[in-house]
């Protein structure tokens, strides 16, 4: 998958937008795919998340060429769910594989903005374990952002039901977003995305002399 990557994006006359992080980017290809063609079709967008990778297979993927000759202007990051697997790391582990993808992105891509997410609520009900540790994981990697090179969002609160349950419309499995997932997703970050891609602006016809 990391070489079909490879060779997909060499495909591209440039790349403006990459997406980077886990399953949950990777099925931008397939679950969210109409949602994806609706936002960032025109945009030079380019989705090198792999499903099952953790924050140590991002960084390798980083530092074995990914983004070799690339000038995103901003990337869309989202890992750290998969380190909680397994064999999970505490928060501060995770929270430290995360800066560590941040600063690989940077020295590769020096003249990108980084838009780190939050980590996606996972487990049906609040109760479930691991959202606590992704409130401490978030909390953490929220001050790994300055506003300028790096801008975090926090989008988590906008997949729960009011009593903080998961709805099988909006994450399948309690952990993969739904087509629905996907549009709650991209319409979170379309602001920000629009400060770097501006919308073309409405055509609007030009006035009509008056007749004299």
């Amino acid at each position: 998958m990391f070489q079909k990557n490879l060779d997909d994006a060499k495909k591209m006359p440039k790349i403006d937008l990459i997406f980077d992080g886990d399953s949950i980017t990777d099925f931008w290809a397939t679950t969210g795919v109409e949602v994806w063609k609706a936002h960032y079709g025109s945009l030079n967008a380019f989705d090198f998340g792999i499903w099952g990778d953790q924050t140590k297979h991002l960084l390798w993927r980083l530092q074995n060429g990914q983004v070799e000759g690339l000038h995103p202007k901003l990337i869309v990051l989202l890992i750290g769910t998969n380190n909680l697997g397994l064999t999970p790391e505490t928060p501060e582990q995770i929270a430290g594989g995360v800066k560590a993808v941040i600063a690989e992105y940077q020295k590769r891509c020096p003249e990108a903005v980084i838009l780190l997410q939050g980590i996606f609520p996972r487990g049906a009900n609040p109760a479930d374990p691991n959202r606590a540790k992704i409130k401490a994981i978030n909390q953490t990697i929220a001050s790994f952002a300055d506003g300028k090179r790096v801008i975090y969002l926090d989008i988590g609160d906008k997949f729960l039901q009011p009593d903080g349950s998961l709805s099988s419309e909006v994450m399948k499995d309690f952990l993969h977003p739904t087509p629905k997932g996907y549009q709650i997703w991209a319409d979170a970050i379309q602001p920000t995305i629009d400060q770097f891609f501006p919308p073309a602006a409405a055509f609007t016809a030009p006035a009509q002399p008056k007749a004299p």
